[in-house]
């Protein structure tokens, strides 16, 4: 009777973990800042992104890549400052760099740094 009652909660579990799951994935977000003079070692920024227009995994570079085709230091430079700003009061963490969420975030392109 027991194995049975173990058994019948695994799908319950799953059920909330898939829940807990898609809620972050729709209320927050990853932005990924590539390492660069001001910030040697990079920085992945998890956020609430309720109220901004922006993807689940974001980076300066993806942005530009989307609105304008081209990325530019100036441009990362001027996009890495807006977008800090938008999401500062909306912080969770902030973690270590990640190569491969910058990749998703620009479809597998990399830029110099």
């Amino acid at each position: 009777m027991e194995e049975d009652q173990k058994t019948s909660k695994i799908p319950i579990i799953l059920l909330g973990l898939a829940v807990i799951l898609l809620v972050l994935f729709f209320t927050t977000g990853f932005f990924v800042i590539q390492p660069i003079g001001a910030i040697p070692d990079g920085v992945t920024i998890w956020y609430f992104r309720a109220g901004l227009n922006l993807g689940f995994i974001e980076s300066a570079d993806g942005i530009l890549l989307d609105s304008s085709g081209e990325v530019s230091l100036f441009g990362r430079a001027a996009m890495i400052g807006k977008v800090v700003e938008l999401i500062d009061d909306k912080t969770i963490a902030k973690l270590l760099y990640s190569n491969t969420m910058y990749r998703i975030s620009t479809g597998g392109i990399e830029f110099e740094q």
